[in-house]
């Protein structure tokens, strides 16, 4: 594998997870996190996602990764996005109940929720459009580097499927480290299963789609469910 995909995977597996416990570390020193303050952070998350997702892709293209490799090609555009639409919309559902479920759950793992959705998530319209713009950046930039890139050169590399599934998994649960050892772990079980849509299908088109609908249900849900009635009405309120 050459020097820089080393250095990508290095920074995927030690920086990316180490600055987003730093980060999440001094905003939870804050009592609370204003909307300006939000509008701030929803800016800088989608201008250094798209940043990274531009040199991955630099550095991919210029090694020789092909649109196939990095699951970009295609000569069926308009099932993939009806796919990848139906899948949003279970997902997204899918993340309505989980949501509403630990709401109505007490312990160590639903108070760090609560806390990450207190800080994190719009509670109103003014919020929600930027947050939304950050959920379909997610979508896009986190799908194009875990499945597309690392995935991408993991099978290249000629390693069995299931094992670049799971290198792939748990270098995306650990981008999600500040959630907690059970966000790291439930996140990096999405992980797979994007990992086998993007393979099974032959593009990352759906599963960018299932990843921002999970993404955008929990900017609706999980003011609803997280934060109780005050914020829901807010939220309500500001549409």
């Amino acid at each position: 594998m050459p020097w820089d995909f080393w250095l990508i995977f290095a920074f995927l597996a030690v920086v990316i997870p180490w600055r987003g416990l730093v980060r999440l570390k001094k905003l939870l020193e804050i009592p609370s996190v204003d909307t300006k303050e939000k509008l701030a952070l929803y800016a800088a998350t989608i201008a250094f996602q798209w940043l990274l997702c531009g040199v991955v892709a630099w550095r991919g293209l210029a090694r020789g990764l092909t649109a196939t490799d990095l699951g970009l090609a295609s000569s069926h555009w308009v099932l993939l996005l009806v796919e990848g639409a139906a899948g949003a919309v279970l997902i997204g559902g899918l993340q309505w109940l989980n949501l509403r479920r630990i709401g109505r759950t007490e312990g160590a793992a639903p108070e760090l929720m609560r806390k990450l959705a207190k800080h994190l998530l719009p509670i109103n319209l003014l919020e929600f459009l930027p947050y939304s713009a950050l959920a379909i950046t997610a979508g896009a930039c986190e799908e194009f580097i875990y499945r597309g890139f690392v995935l991408g050169v993991l099978v290249r590399l000629a390693l069995p499927v299931w094992i670049a599934v799971v290198l792939s998994s748990i270098l995306f649960g650990l981008a999600h480290a500040y959630q907690g050892r059970t966000g790291v772990i439930s996140t990096g079980a999405f992980g797979v299963a994007l990992a086998v849509g993007r393979l099974g299908l032959g593009s990352i088109v759906p599963v960018i789609l299932w990843h921002a609908g999970l993404d955008l249900a929990a900017g609706v849900a999980g003011p609803r469910y997280l934060l109780g009635s005050e914020s829901s009405a807010k939220l309500e309120e500001g549409r």
